[in-house]
């Protein structure tokens, strides 16, 4: 049996933070040779990435409604091994909210506009309820 990692709080902080981005899309679909495949290899990407990073003994935070796959199925064994694996899966509105914490933030008003509306529904409530 392989040791467990002792877990972290999950608090986000932006010193010592990288953000990891693979933008993929669809509207550029037609435009991009082997798309599929393209979105296929930035899911290996984000495992590949989070295991090595854990590896080292750093924090990874996923942002699950900011990933997808090229199934809904891939998608959700892929969160649910990462965070298995010693990930922390969060949404595009916490990780937010966690970097400016209070309304004391200079730049809270302009992240309270990117939150009046809600985000698309992206079909993880019923993945995240069975867990």
């Amino acid at each position: 049996f392989a040791p467990v990692r002792p877990m972290g709080i999950g608090r986000l902080s932006t010193k010592g933070s990288v953000l990891l981005l693979c933008d993929m899309q669809e509207k550029f679909r037609p435009n991009i040779f082997q798309f599929t495949n393209m979105v296929s290899n930035a899911a290996r990407l984000l495992q590949c990435t989070t295991f090595d990073l854990l590896e080292k003994g750093m924090e990874v935070h996923i942002v699950a409604d900011a990933v997808s796959s090229r199934s809904q199925t891939d998608r959700l064994f892929a969160l649910s091994r990462l965070r298995q694996s010693g990930a922390f899966l969060t949404t595009t509105e916490a990780v937010l909210l966690q970097h400016v914490q209070d309304a004391k933030h200079p730049n809270f008003r302009e992240i309270q506009k990117l939150l009046v509306q809600p985000s698309p529904d992206t079909a993880l409530l019923a993945f995240f309820s069975s867990l």
